[in-house]
């Protein structure tokens, strides 16, 4: 019996780190877009437009509130002519949250620290300046 709550107990532990991560995830991902767009000058009407959506689908992907698919975040990056990169890091490596050096940015009278692990630049390989 104590061996079933050993295993419930770290079942639970386990789902409560990937919720976690993935609202690290979904919160990364939001920020770094609405910054391209401001950094770019663009509305949400405007990736509306890039993306061939309704503008009220761009509001629910930077929402957050959905499991984007890989084809949706492919197409966010082409939308705005950039490509993601992502890592890989050992919990024990992101004890620091991976904000280290970041600067942090206000867009729209939110304040975030753009993302450098999962980070959208242009297509041409340039970062756009942070």
């Amino acid at each position: 019996m104590a061996r079933r709550l050993d295993d419930s107990s770290r079942q639970q532990a386990t789902e409560e780190r990937i919720d976690d991560e993935l609202s690290r995830l979904i919160t990364q991902l939001t920020n770094e877009i609405t910054w391209q767009l401001s950094e770019r000058g663009l509305t949400r009407a405007d990736l509306a437009t890039r993306l061939g959506v309704s503008p009220g689908r761009v509001s629910q992907i930077l929402s957050g509130g959905e499991n984007l698919t890989l084809r949706t975040l492919a197409s966010l990056a082409a939308a705005l002519d950039s490509r993601f990169e992502l890592e890989l890091t050992p919990q024990a490596l992101s004890a620091d949250n991976g904000n280290a050096g970041r600067v942090e940015v206000g867009v729209a009278g939110r304040k975030y620290r753009p993302s450098r692990r999962a980070r959208l630049e242009s297509a041409s390989g340039a970062s756009p300046r942070r």
